[in-house]
């Protein structure tokens, strides 16, 4: 069984850091960011011309401006075609800014996912599945909705705003009021929202990792859930936290709405101002009829790019923490390999190649959190090409010593020194990647020919099973293919350590799986697998222990007995008493 190992999610990094990465990955992009501007602000300086010529026109009607319909048919002229060239510039600005975005987004995701394969076994262990799992599938989706939606919007908005505003301080700098009327109301309605907005979103996102994690927890266990009769159990806590993403979803709206209608009034308050200013020019002399109508329109014209701005926040937000959550993953692999980061007192010693000693432990603790500690005063020596087995009760500890002398963990206190650099490590709880069957074999040994897949399968004793297969080597298996049962996934784990051809193996529990009816057949594998190599086997089945070369007893975190079989049979002690209920119920 497996230890227990307390969850601690991934981190989130702050937006300077985000900002930071996402700029690393623009650098080196100039032209195209160049490129992007320069298209955003052509379409936003043409957008301009619709309101001028409407205004043009209620000059040439009011008789401000000489000019006939002559005048109006070619001021018409040139709004066809700034409205031509407006459609051109901004399909253009956002095709390139799509491009620059999704490649941008595209490189932090895979160093996301270079993080994540790299990282220590055992921080993704602690974070748990679904944490690291949504971060590569929900938050990275979330991102690119953003990039599809909010990141056009937010690039055709800011330049439309700055642009137009300046317009209207062309036509008379007293229309600029508005903008001191309606900034401090904008900025005191996106601060509050801003307030509350951030830690909903990113609490949200957390939630949804949060059921990820319950759901993928409950398919692989489907055949538990079934056979204890624990459906109604697990729908209900997937529910509470199906729910508690609801009520953060929820939330985010109500504080959505709030920032509309402080929004309405913003733009309230900027129309009544610009109709106060522009009769009051008129009526003095300084403005034309013509020039009032458009720096309403422009006004107007505002308020498009606001609220597209505003529709998008939402996906703005969203994108942000996930951007924080994805981040945090690289940020955290990137700790992960500061040796400052290692518990004092702790030692990993650089491999004896070739030595006598395979694995050497001296007065080894750990623990997943300090004030438990799983293993105490743990001493232990493996010879090269010895055969040693771990046995012990539920919890003893067996399966972190494993995780610990596989470099899964790094111990609290004491020595570990492992004398070689090819450790492979094989648990109860194996994968099949999708993909032929010869694709999975080759994870191991990229370089294997059909001979070489052949003979490890023959070694694990899988040859019988794969000749009946369809296709032989190239059936395809995993998620979207063949589903092998649990001891011909054993024995394919079994046959990719045979191709790596490692120096010092561990089985943790890796023939638990097989079943009553599997048992013997996998156990020879494991047997064949393991010859000629140095092996430490936390065994499930006392068989195996029966047949190592020495039998280390674990109770409680203390190696409590040491020694064959025969000889600790013979001592009738705590692997007695094991031997003598495994060998009664077995």
């Amino acid at each position: 069984m497996t230890d227990a190992i307390p969850v601690t999610t991934m981190p989130i990094a702050g937006a300077r850091r985000v900002l930071a990465v996402i700029g690393q990955h623009l650098s080196g992009r100039t032209f195209m960011l160049i490129s992007v501007i320069g298209a955003l602000v052509a379409a936003a300086a043409l957008s301009l011309v619709t309101p001028w010529g409407l205004g043009r026109m209620v000059d040439v009607a009011t008789g401000d401006v000489s000019g006939g319909s002559g005048t109006v048919w070619a001021i018409g002229g040139v709004m066809f075609g700034a409205a031509v060239g407006l459609a051109i510039f901004t399909g253009l600005g956002l095709a390139l800014v799509g491009q620059l975005m999704e490649t941008v987004l595209a490189r932090i995701r895979e160093r996301m996912i270079t993080a994540g394969l790299t990282m220590p076994l055992g921080r993704v262990e602690a974070a748990g599945t679904g944490d690291l799992v949504s971060r590569a599938t929900d938050d990275v989706s979330q991102v690119s909705i953003a990039i599809g939606r909010a990141v056009p919007a937010l690039s055709t908005s800011v330049f439309a705003a700055i642009l137009t505003v300046a317009g209207l301080g062309v036509l008379d700098w007293r229309f600029l009021g508005v903008v001191a009327v309606t900034v401090p109301v904008y900025i005191v309605g996106v601060r509050m929202y801003l307030a509350s907005a951030p830690e909903i979103y990113a609490a949200e996102r957390a939630a949804t990792a949060d059921r990820a994690h319950q759901l993928l927890g409950a398919i692989r266990g489907l055949e538990t859930v079934y056979a204890f009769g624990l459906t109604r159990q697990m729908s209900l806590k997937i529910a509470s936290h199906s729910w508690a993403v609801v009520r953060w979803s929820m939330r985010a709206v109500i504080v959505q709405n709030r920032l509309f209608g402080r929004l309405n009034f913003a733009e309230f308050l900027g129309m009544a101002t610009i109709l106060i200013v522009g009769v009051w020019l008129v009526d003095a002399g300084s403005l034309s009829v013509g020039a009032t109508t458009t720096a309403m329109l422009l006004y107007l014209q505002l308020f498009g790019p606001i609220r597209a701005l505003m529709f998008v926040v939402d996906d703005l937000q969203s994108a942000t923490a996930s951007m924080g959550r994805i981040v945090g993953v690289i940020d955290e692999a990137e700790t992960c390999g500061i040796d400052a980061e290692r518990p004092v007192g702790a030692q990993v010693l650089t491999p004896e190649k070739g030595g006598p000693i395979a694995v050497r432990a001296e007065r080894v603790a750990f623990g997943y959190r300090a004030d438990r500690p799983v293993l105490q005063e743990v001493s232990l020596r493996v010879g090269r090409g010895e055969h040693v087995a771990v046995v012990g009760s539920s919890g003893a500890g067996k399966t972190t010593l494993a995780s610990l002398i596989a470099g899964v963990h790094q111990p609290d206190s004491g020595v570990l020194e492992v004398g070689s650099e090819r450790v492979a490590l094989v648990t109860q709880e194996v994968h099949v990647f999708s993909g032929t069957l010869a694709d999975d074999l080759r994870m191991a040994a990229p370089e294997a020919g059909d001979d070489a897949l052949n003979a490890a399968l023959d070694a694990v004793h899988a040859d019988e099973w794969v000749r009946m297969l369809p296709d032989g080597l190239q059936t395809a298996v995993g998620a979207e293919g063949r589903e092998l049962t649990p001891m011909q996934a054993q024995q394919l784990a079994l046959a990719r350590l045979v191709l790596m051809d490692p120096d010092l193996v561990i089985l943790d529990e890796a023939t638990a799986e097989a079943g009553s009816t599997g048992a013997d057949a996998l156990e020879r594998g494991a047997e064949s697998a393991l010859r000629g190599r140095s092996a430490i086997v936390v065994a499930h089945r006392l068989s195996q222990a029966a047949r190592a070369d020495r039998v280390v007893v674990l109770d409680h975190g203390r190696i409590v007995e040491e020694g064959t079989h025969e000889e600790l049979v013979r001592r009738g002690g705590r692997y007695a008493e094991l031997w003598e209920a495994w060998a009664r119920y077995r």
